[in-house]
């Protein structure tokens, strides 16, 4: 289920929101001030494949994940 970004337009406090349904949507009320006055704001999201060896989109040749030196560690897998 999708968590949402919103944005206060009364006092600017930016927060997550988990909803259950597009009705829900217009229910959603600031968590600081309570004004209803939001608007959601377009976010980044991550997909994962979830098998091994399959492409991860990564524009990079190298093996390595940076946090080791080639390839080795349990984040290159």
């Amino acid at each position: 289920m999708p968590v949402y970004e919103y944005k206060c337009r009364k006092c600017g406090k930016v927060f997550e929101k988990f909803l259950r349904s597009l009705a829900a949507a217009s229910t959603v009320k600031c968590e600081k001030c309570g004004s209803s006055k939001v608007e959601k704001l377009v976010s980044c999201c991550a997909i994962s494949s979830g098998g091994k060896g399959r492409d991860t989109g990564s524009s990079s040749s190298s093996s390595s994940c940076g946090t080791c030196s080639g390839g080795t560690c349990s984040t290159c897998h």
